[in-house]
Parts: C-alpha cells; sequence; structure tokens
C-alpha cells in the first residue's frame, strides 16, 4: 500500500514539475512555420477534413464542459468519421444553462486554442500539452462510441508522446501546431455553417437550437458566432505575434 502511494504521489510530482515548466522562447522560426502548416491543414479541403476532427472533439467537449458548469447530467458524447458529433446531456430544456451550453460548442474551440496561446506566450508548452491530455482523457469517459473512442485515444496517444518523450523543441512544435488549428481552424464549421443555413438546410444546428431558446433568429446566433471565432482568432495571433515574435 505505502509503495503504491508512494508511486501515485511520485507521477503526480513529476506531472506538476512538466506542467510549471518552463522553457526557453520558441525561436521564430517554430512559431512562424506551425502557423502556416496550421493554416494550410485548416483551408485545403481535403486535408481539413481530417483537422476538423480537432475541432469536433474541442466542439463536442466544449459543451459537456459548460453543460457540466451549469449542473446538467451528462449522458454522454459520440464522435462520427464524417467529423459530425453530438453531445447528450438532461436538464431543463429550457433556460440560461441551455443557451450557454448550445453556445459554447462552436466558440468553445476558439476559446480553447486563445487559452493555449496565452500559456505559449508564457514559455509553457508542457502545460498546454498535457491540459489538452486531461482533457482527453475526461472526453474518453464520455465517448459512447466505437469511432469516437478510438479517434480521442489516437488524439491523446500522439498528444502524449509529444508531452512526455518530446525535447523542448518536440514540445513547442506539438503545443503551437494545436494552438493554431484550434484558433484557425473555429471560424470554418461557422462559414459553413452559415453557407447550409443560407441554403435552406441545417435544421437541428446549435444556432437553431438557439433561434428555438431564445426566439433570436438563427442568422444572428451564426453571426455571433463568427464574430466570437474570429476576433478570437485575430487576437490571439496578434497576442502571439508581439510576445513571441515582437
Amino acid at each position: 500500500m505505502a509503495s503504491t502511494l508512494d508511486s501515485f504521489t511520485n507521477a503526480v510530482q513529476s506531472a506538476w514539475q512538466a506542467v510549471s515548466t518552463v522553457d526557453e522562447p520558441a525561436p521564430s522560426w517554430l512559431v512562424v512555420g506551425t502557423a502556416v502548416v496550421a493554416l494550410v491543414l485548416v483551408w485545403v479541403r481535403p486535408l481539413w477534413l481530417r483537422t476538423r476532427h480537432i475541432i469536433t472533439q474541442a466542439h463536442e467537449g466544449s459543451h459537456a464542459l459548460v453543460a457540466a458548469l451549469v449542473g446538467r447530467k451528462l449522458s454522454g458524447i459520440r464522435l462520427h468519421s464524417d467529423t459530425s458529433g453530438v453531445m447528450v446531456s438532461s436538464g431543463n430544456p429550457r433556460g440560461p444553462g441551455m443557451i450557454a451550453t448550445t453556445f459554447a460548442g462552436y466558440t468553445g474551440p476558439a476559446v480553447l486554442g486563445f487559452a493555449a496561446a496565452t500559456l505559449l506566450t508564457l514559455d509553457r508548452p508542457a502545460a498546454v500539452l498535457w491540459s489538452i491530455l486531461a482533457a482527453l482523457a475526461i472526453l474518453l469517459l464520455l465517448i459512447r462510441n466505437l469511432y469516437g473512442f478510438i479517434s480521442v485515444v489516437i488524439a491523446g496517444a500522439l498528444v502524449g508522446a509529444a508531452a512526455y518523450f518530446g525535447d523542448p523543441v518536440v514540445r513547442y512544435i506539438a503545443a503551437y501546431l494545436i494552438t493554431w488549428v484550434l484558433l484557425l481552424g473555429a471560424t470554418r464549421p461557422v462559414l459553413e455553417l452559415a453557407r447550409t443555413h443560407r441554403q435552406g438546410r441545417g435544421r437541428g444546428s446549435d444556432a437553431d437550437q438557439l433561434r428555438g431558446l431564445t426566439r433570436i433568429p438563427a442568422g444572428i446566433w451564426i453571426a455571433i458566432f463568427a464574430l466570437v471565432t474570429a476576433g478570437t482568432a485575430v487576437y490571439g495571433t496578434v497576442r502571439v505575434v508581439v510576445t513571441q515574435l515582437g
């Protein structure tokens, strides 16, 4: 029993030491290079169809986080191969808690990206990676389908390998690449939603649900999503550039 407790204590201490580590500032080429790669991953459609899974995981995870914070009971999350997903929770079907839960999906990836960017401006790539790994571990507990389980396990394995085995450069590359994908990729699903909305499709989307909850038109909610995601991307990018490249 004592040895088990000692092992757990050592693991916690090692994890905390890793999370609290402050590295030397990232070289400029790494910051710019990962931003360019992320931009290609987000805007080249064949690559986006793969990259979008990251945004979907953050989208559904954000729904779940806010649902838990407002006291809703989480039933589970399903992630699908077509990059769609669904989070199911129970509780009051209306009211501020349900509105906040629904609103969090499209805006969540951008907020998470900004939080990661803030940590990177403090030269803490390990904190970014371990925080993402912890979030993926919690997400895994909520997954209710095989594809979702496999996709989260793969993401966790890649992030965990970079966090645990990587040297400072590898940690920075992984942390910046994920951060840029979240920041730059959060807006594209909103643009896709706007297109489907103009075409008269998209019934049942988050914007459509918010319309039912608030009587505010879905188009207004889509515009708010775009404002939050694009604004966060611009502000996060400027903050990184000024801090790391200025």
